[in-house]
C-alpha cells in the first residue's frame, strides 16, 4: 500500500498535466473564434453554425453581433450546447453613448470582456482623436469594471502613427487606467503597420487581454490603413506572422482568451486547418 500511494500521486499529477496540455505544447488549450469569421453562416443559422463551431472542438466564442438574436436568446443557445462567449464586441458610438444596454447584454451573455474593433476615423490617427479615446475608455471601463467586466480596445492597424519616442498606441494606452481598460491584439493589424506583435506584447504584458489569432497572405505590403482584401486572411501557419514568437509572448503575458479570426470565404475550411497547425506548435 506504501508503495501504490506515491505511484498514484504520479499518475494523478501525469493526468492533471495532460490535461492542462491536451491541446498542443505551446497553445494550451483549444483556442476560441470570432463570431465575424462565420459571419454569413451566422447570419443565416444561429443555432446550426454553433453546432458546427462545437464539432470543430472549439467550446469560446466572441460575438461582434447578436445575429439577430436578444442577448438572453443567444446566451440559451450557447448553455444548450455547452458553450461560451468571453467577450462581447460592440462599437464606439455603443460604449460612448449606450453604456448601459451593452453592459445589459454583456451580463446576460455571461462575458467577462466587453471590446471595440476601432476608433471611428476618416484618416490617420490623431492626437487629439486618442485624447478623445482614452476619455471614453476610462469613463465606459470603470462603468464595466463595477459590473465585473472589462473593456477592452481592439486595434486595427491605424494606430501606429508615429509619436514622440513611439506610437500613437503607445501613448493611448498610457492615458488609459490599467484598472479598467484592456486591450485586445490584432496580430494582423500590428504586424502589417510595422510592428513586431511579439515585441509588443513583451512591451505591455499586462495591458494586453484578449487576442486575435488572423493571419496574412505572402507578399501583402505592409500597411497602416487597417483595411485589406478578406481573401488575403490565410490558414495559420501560412502567411507572413511568425507565430511560435507570438505564441510564446502570450504565455508570458495576461492574455486569457485566444481568437481565431479568418475573414475569407473558405474560412469552413481554413479554420481546422488553423487549429490543426496551432495544435502541432
Amino acid at each position: 500500500m506504501k508503495r501504490t500511494i506515491p505511484f498514484l500521486i504520479l499518475m494523478l499529477v501525469g493526468s492533471l498535466t495532460s490535461q492542462a496540455q491536451s491541446f498542443g505544447k505551446l497553445v494550451k488549450k483549444t483556442p476560441g473564434m470570432v463570431s465575424y469569421t462565420l459571419r454569413e453562416s451566422f447570419s443565416k443559422d444561429v443555432p446550426g453554425t454553433l453546432d458546427k463551431v462545437k464539432a470543430w472542438g472549439i467550446t469560446d466564442i466572441e460575438f461582434s453581433s447578436l445575429f439577430g438574436k436578444t442577448a438572453p436568446e443567444l446566451r440559451a443557445l450557447l448553455d444548450q450546447r455547452g458553450l461560451t462567449c468571453s467577450s462581447y464586441g460592440v462599437s464606439y458610438d455603443a460604449i460612448a453613448n449606450k453604456p448601459d444596454s451593452i453592459l445589459q447584454n454583456a451580463k446576460a451573455l455571461g462575458v467577462k470582456y466587453v471590446r471595440i474593433g476601432s476608433i471611428p476615423h476618416k484618416t490617420a490617427a490623431t492626437l487629439e482623436m486618442m485624447q478623445q479615446a482614452a476619455e471614453v475608455f476610462n469613463r465606459f471601463g470603470k462603468q464595466a469594471h463595477d459590473q465585473g467586466i472589462m473593456f477592452c480596445y481592439h486595434n486595427h492597424g491605424f494606430e501606429f502613427q508615429p509619436y514622440e519616442n513611439g506610437t500613437l498606441f503607445d501613448y493611448l494606452v498610457a492615458k488609459t487606467n490599467p484598472e479598467y481598460v484592456g486591450y485586445e491584439m490584432d496580430v494582423t493589424w500590428t504586424y502589417l503597420p510595422g510592428q513586431d506583435p511579439a515585441a509588443l506584447l513583451m512591451k505591455y504584458p499586462k495591458r494586453f487581454r484578449l487576442i486575435h489569432l488572423k493571419d496574412v497572405e505572402k507578399g501583402v505590403a505592409k500597411s497602416d490603413k487597417g483595411s485589406m482584401s478578406n481573401e488575403q486572411s490565410v490558414v495559420l501557419g501560412t502567411g507572413q506572422i511568425d507565430w511560435p514568437a507570438v505564441i510564446k509572448a502570450v504565455n508570458k503575458s495576461s492574455i486569457a482568451h485566444l481568437y481565431i479570426e479568418d475573414e475569407s470565404k473558405a474560412a469552413e475550411q481554413q479554420v481546422p486547418q488553423s487549429l490543426k497547425y496551432l495544435k502541432s506548435l
